[in-house]
């Protein structure tokens, strides 16, 4: 593989000019970046229809496989997975995330393991798999080389990663302008990630695609609204306001509120680690 640097400075400038000016934080009730585990948990228990990156590690998992499942969360990436691997192996910087990523495998009958720890810094403990998925992580990657590169070196057929075509909190960025004057990037992109793994030598398979099932997320529409005032440091003095400016853009679906769905993207490539036996 080529080192990418290129196009990887590029996407990690780019990441950077999405630093909260430091002014704004000083003055937040609390830092905005809490990942709340049962939303998280919410989303891998929600029922839906196999999505393309599903149904692209199914097609390259043989039966009782193994399932890497990095930035694993409460397990939305691999869960569907579960009915052919015979073991989910979970990586994940929370531990409350590992916690709910443990309940739900056993819950589906399929063995686990969990290794607590930011990817690609855990890779030397973690074992290699058949399939390695990577959902909605990406955008918290500064240096994706090394992480891709362990991606890809463990595993054994293909690595499947999902990521919005938009960083994902772009869909705020008019309430940032609105509460604090203050305009927000637009890059990266999935085509800038695209570009980094071009640059590695690696060509991957895309698909472009709206959610088939899709669950709001939150239980109450004040939850919904104490997230997003976390996510733009303002104080619970402002919920009224935060309310006003996307009330009209809040879907209620299935007694859960949240911002309406929005395309994913679907990335596959192969592995390099060594494949065991021929790929059906």
């Amino acid at each position: 593989m080529e080192d990418g640097e290129g196009a990887a400075a590029a996407w990690r400038e780019a990441l950077e000019s999405w630093a909260i000016p430091q002014h704004i934080l000083d003055a937040a009730p609390e830092p905005p970046w809490g990942c709340p585990v049962d939303l998280f948990a919410r989303r891998a228990d929600a029922a839906r229809r196999s999505t393309p990156s599903d149904l692209r590690a199914l097609e390259a998992l043989p039966e009782g496989g193994m399932v890497l499942d990095v930035g694993c969360g409460a397990g939305a990436g691999s869960l569907p997975l579960a009915g052919r691997a015979s073991l989910l192996i979970g990586v994940d910087g929370s531990a409350g995330m590992l916690a709910a990523f443990r309940e739900r495998a056993e819950a589906a009958g399929v063995a686990e393991e969990t290794i607590e720890g930011t990817w690609p810094g855990v890779a030397p403990a973690t074992p290699a798999a058949d399939v390695v998925v990577c959902h909605h992580v990406v955008y918290n990657v500064p240096h994706p080389v090394p992480f891709v590169r362990a991606l890809t070196d463990h595993a054994r057929r293909r690595v499947v990663v999902e990521l919005m075509p938009v960083h994902p909190v772009s869909n705020l960025n008019d309430l940032w302008l609105r509460f604090h004057g203050l305009e927000r990037p637009t890059r990266p992109t999935a085509d800038d990630f695209v570009a980094v793994l071009a640059q590695m030598g690696i060509a991957p398979g895309r698909e472009q695609w709206d959610p088939p099932d899709w669950q709001a997320g939150f239980n109450r529409r004040e939850d919904l609204v104490a997230f997003i005032r976390l996510r733009l440091c303002l104080p619970a003095a402002r919920d009224a306001e935060i309310w006003e400016a996307i009330a009209d853009r809040v879907v209620e679906r299935n007694g859960t509120f949240g911002l309406p769905p929005r395309p994913n993207v679907t990335l596959w490539w192969d592995g390099s680690s060594v494949v065991t036996e021929p790929v059906d």
